[in-house]
């Protein structure tokens, strides 16, 4: 399938699912000082979009020399993305998503694997492959699209007082679950392909 600048933006708003991780934002946010949230949130966004930049272009080169396959990335991501879950449901004491309290997040889990996460990588690397002579358009598409997931995460302050904290915790656990679902279905997909491939 052919895309356009349009359907490859829509296609990448919708993987990054910028919505989807305001209840992953908010709780680690909680304890970085007002002042540095905007600061803090462009640079993820713009950690994530380099990530996804840099594997657009070298993504399929680094899958060959490492002698991996989109089957094991698709494994390894349902892995992470399934303790990010099981953390948004039984938070431990001491910090959330494996940020300690009192901590700036850097990279992990907002940039990797929030945004930048193997279903995004996996996408820039179709699109890039399928159609590498249209890789300005795409890189177009993935700018636009992390522009808008920018703009979310520096609402999420906004959104927080404007549902309260208790909707924002039971959002929370019930991304969590959703999470959980979407992880162990990553693993089982990619489980799967690996063990029907044709030898």
């Amino acid at each position: 399938m052919d895309h356009s600048f349009l359907s490859a933006f829509v296609l990448l708003l919708l993987v990054l699912d910028p919505l989807g991780s305001l209840p992953v934002f908010i709780p680690i946010m909680r304890d970085v000082a007002p002042e540095r949230r905007r600061w803090v949130a462009v640079r993820e966004v713009g950690i994530a979009f380099a990530v996804l930049f840099a594997f657009m272009f070298f993504g399929e080169s680094f899958l060959r020399v490492m002698h991996l396959s989109e089957r094991s990335l698709e494994v390894a991501g349902g892995v992470i993305l399934l303790m990010v879950a099981i953390r948004m449901i039984f938070t431990p004491e001491g910090g959330v998503y494996g940020v300690p309290e009192g901590r700036e997040p850097l990279v992990f889990p907002l940039a990797v694997p929030l945004l930048a996460g193997p279903s995004a990588m996996a996408t820039v690397l179709l699109l890039a492959s399928r159609q590498p002579d249209r890789v300005l358009t795409w890189v177009g598409a993935l700018a636009c699209a992390m522009a808008v997931s920018g703009a979310v995460l520096l609402l999420c302050s906004r959104i927080r007082r404007l549902v309260g904290d208790s909707v924002v915790s039971a959002l929370e656990k019930l991304m969590g679950l959703v999470l959980t679902a979407i992880a162990v279905e990553m693993i089982l997909a990619g489980l799967k392909r690996y063990f029907m491939a044709p030898l």
